[in-house]
Parts: structure tokens; C-alpha cells; sequence
């Protein structure tokens, strides 16, 4: 059985790096590739998944909707011929594969489509959270139009996913697919594989002290944006030390694995934090890199980013998918609009109302202490943070669910098991 997976982002590829396991483990029959169409595909090289066809970084980062002057870099930068190389691999390709694996959003799909194989897709990036409620009516932001198209998902979307060759779909929730059900399509909620890398991370029985505060940083995926994120993160840092003085603070700042982390922690060294190894973190990352001013700890890791999420009681942010899988969690995030590519205003507000009381967007850096001060003392907004983050994000486990689904829809419709 022969499979290509497709997805447009660092966090797309996660989480088909993760679905793609769970199909090794269903049956040893699967012959599986990668196609990255955004980035080098970093995780599917560091599990040894094979890439088909020509990878390349753009400008953007993947972000072209986002401006017009995004676009154009993009395009000075080659993505034309990318885009017209990656169609012709994905065509050339069906004919003589047999499933394809969308991961993302239209752009993968619509590859899928292109192609002559039959196709699945996991849709990450659309939420019917982005137009409604926890109890599915609409919010009040939501345009007359936005409603007349009944969902999320617009039309020439649910298009390409009610094709006969789409075999199935997976939403991001249960909201979602239960809209996408109303319109005919073959829609499956088996949660969020975003969740899936808490699965084996056991929830922390350390006792902390009443006055330990745990705050993850999460600035993002992308260069150079990350490291202009960080910047911002770093004023919010300072502004909750000066707040939140009657706290011990440790931040647990989760640098994606593909950036080089040597930028994040100079910034911190012309900034007065010394580097130390007395303090004793209990963070499995062996590379991590722990640096302390004055009282307060912080500690640099790539390869921890689950075990921080858990070990955390809250996160300031400038990302994508690292905010939702904490969100998911049940714990709250404060926002910070940045300058783009991906984290503007527009995208921080959006994120909002994806993941509603969750997350608490604070306008600048300098205002995050009082924010995180006034959550602290709400403890009504604590249990609302906990209920609403998992019921949006769903439980673990739904890689394992898709993978098992995958392979029985195969062998049931297509008889290729």
C-alpha cells in the first residue's frame, strides 16, 4: 500500500509525522512518503521519512495570505515553479501510489485533488470555533455572509472534500464535524492528533510550593519572526517579574527544534542573564540550557516541548499550534500581537475566538503581569479555562483513531490491504 503524505507547515508535519507511526504500527504493508510543500520537513526527516521532490524555505515562511508584500516575496523567491514542480511530483507520483494524506489546509487538499488518487484529509486549520460558540451558535462578530455559507469551511472547500475519490475527512473537533456532516461529507471526529504528544506524558506528581509559578514561552516556529517574537516575550517576561514579585518564577522557554537557539540565548546574556548549572530543573532535555537573573529561572529547551507544556500552569505566546496544544491542556495563554509574518493582530484575534477563554489577548509586552495578576485571582476563570480548552482541543489519542479508520477504509472500499 502506497502512501503520500502531503501537509504545508512545521506544525502540519507534526502532526502527520504522528498519524504516519500510528500506520506503521496498523500494518507493515505501508509504503509511505512525504511531500512538505512549505519548509525543509524537518520532522519527517528526523524519524526517517523519505521525501519525494524539491523542498524549499520561502520568504514567508508558508504565510502568504497574510499580505500582499508576503506574496510577492514568495514569488520573487521561487514559488511558482515550486508550487508547478510539487504538482507535477504529486501527479506523477499517483500513478503508481494509492492514498494520498492531506494535512493542513485547501492547499494540500487541492493537490490531492489534482492528483488521480483517492485521498483523505486532516483539516488543522479551520475551526467551526472561528464563527461560533462552545454551544455551536454564532458569535456575534460573525458577518451575514459568514452565516449564508453555513461554515468555516467554504464552498469550493467542502467541494474538494465531497469528491469521490475524498474518502474521508477529519476535523480538528466535533463542532467542525459535525457542521461538515450536515453538508454531505464523509466527516470523522476522532479528536485532534495535536494533543497526541501529551499522550505519553505523564501528568507531573511534583509538589510545587504555593508560591512557584511556571510560565512556558512559545515564540513561534519560523525565522526571523521567532527571534523578533522572542524579543517581545522577553519585555513581557520582565514586566511579570516586576508584577508578580511575591512569586518564585521559572520559565520554560520551548524553542522549536529546527531554529538554531544560540540568537534566543545571547539575547538573554546582553540582557544580564548568567548562564548557571546550580539550579537543579527536572527537565529530560540534556541540552537544555538554564540561565538565571537575580532570583528567577529560566530555562532554554528544544527537545522537551510536552514535558514543559505539562510542567507549566501557564504560557505567554506568539504561536500557532504550540498555544492550541497548550490550551488543550485546560491552562491559559497570554497573547502579544507581533509584526508578522504569522503572529499579527489579526491572526492573535482569530485565535481568540478559536480558542475563546482561553487565551487573553494582551494589547502590548508591558501589560502581561497585570493580565497573568488577574487571572491568578479569578478562580471562577480558572475552571472555565480548564472545561473550555479540552472540550476545543479534544483528548489524545486521535492519530491512533485515524490510522486504525484509514486502513479499514481502505481495505473495505478500495481492497488494497
Amino acid at each position: 500500500m502506497k502512501l503520500l503524505v502531503l501537509s504545508n507547515g512545521h506544525g502540519e508535519d507534526v502532526i502527520a509525522v504522528s498519524i504516519i507511526k500510528q500506520l506503521q504500527l496498523v500494518t507493515d504493508r505501508w509504503e509511505i512518503w512525504a511531500l512538505p510543500l512549505v519548509g525543509k520537513g524537518y520532522a519527517y526527516t528526523k524519524v526517517s521519512i523519505p521525501i519525494i521532490g524539491k523542498v524549499e524555505q520561502m520568504p514567508s515562511g508558508g504565510f502568504v495570505y497574510m499580505s500582499q508584500k508576503h506574496l510577492w516575496q514568495d514569488i520573487q523567491g521561487g514559488l511558482i515553479n515550486l508550487t508547478l514542480e510539487q504538482i507535477r511530483i504529486v501527479r506523477q507520483w499517483s500513478n503508481q501510489g494509492d492514498l494520498i494524506l492531506a494535512v493542513g489546509d485547501i492547499v494540500p487538499l487541492l493537490f490531492a485533488w489534482l492528483s488521480s488518487s483517492y485521498y483523505a484529509f486532516v483539516g488543522t486549520a479551520k475551526s467551526e470555533y472561528y464563527l461560533r460558540d462552545i454551544t455551536g451558535q454564532w458569535l456575534a462578530q460573525t458577518s451575514w455572509l459568514e452565516r449564508k455559507l453555513g461554515s468555516v469551511y467554504l464552498p469550493w472547500e467542502r467541494w474538494l472534500m465531497s469528491r469521490d475519490r475524498a474518502l474521508a475527512v477529519y476535523p480538528r473537533d466535533i463542532l467542525t464535524s459535525q457542521i461538515l456532516q450536515q453538508h454531505g461529507i464523509k466527516a470523522y471526529n476522532f479528536g485532534n492528533p495535536m494533543m497526541d504528544d501529551f499522550e505519553e506524558v505523564a501528568t507531573s506528581t511534583e509538589t510545587k510550593p504555593a508560591n512557584h509559578l511556571y510560565i512556558l514561552l512559545l515564540p513561534g516556529s519560523r525565522m526571523p519572526e521567532a527571534l523578533k517574537n522572542w524579543q517581545t516575550i522577553m519585555t513581557a517576561v520582565s514586566d511579570a517579574i516586576a508584577v508578580l514579585a511575591e512569586y518564585k518564577l521559572i520559565f520554560l522557554a520551548a524553542i522549536a527544534p529546527g531554529l538554531e537557539i544560540t540568537p534566543f540565548q545571547q539575547y538573554l546574556l546582553d540582557r544580564d542573564w548568567k548562564i548557571t548549572s546550580a539550579e537543579t530543573l527536572k527537565i529530560s532535555d540534556r541540552h537544555k540550557r538554564i540561565l538565571k537573573q537575580d532570583k528567577v529561572i529560566l530555562c532554554l529547551t528544544q527537545n522537551a516541548y510536552s514535558e514543559c507544556g505539562t510542567k507549566s500552569d501557564m504560557a505567554i505566546a506568539m504561536s500557532g499550534t504550540g498555544t492550541e496544544q497548550f490550551v488543550g491542556l485546560g491552562k491559559p495563554a497570554f497573547i502579544i500581537p507581533g509584526e508578522g509574518p504569522q503572529f499579527t493582530y489579526n491572526f492573535a484575534e482569530a485565535q481568540t475566538r478559536l480558542l475563546g477563554c482561553s487565551v487573553t489577548l494582551v494589547e502590548t509586552p508591558q501589560q502581561v503581569g497585570k493580565a497573568i495578576k488577574s487571572w491568578l485571582n479569578n478562580p471562577q476563570k480558572a475552571r472555565s479555562t480548564r472545561h473550555n480548552g479540552k472540550t476545543r482541543m479534544g483528548n489524545p489519542g486521535a492519530a491512533q483513531k485515524i490510522a486504525l479508520h484509514l486502513t479499514n477504509t481502505i481495505e473495505k472500499e478500495l481492497n488494497l490491504i
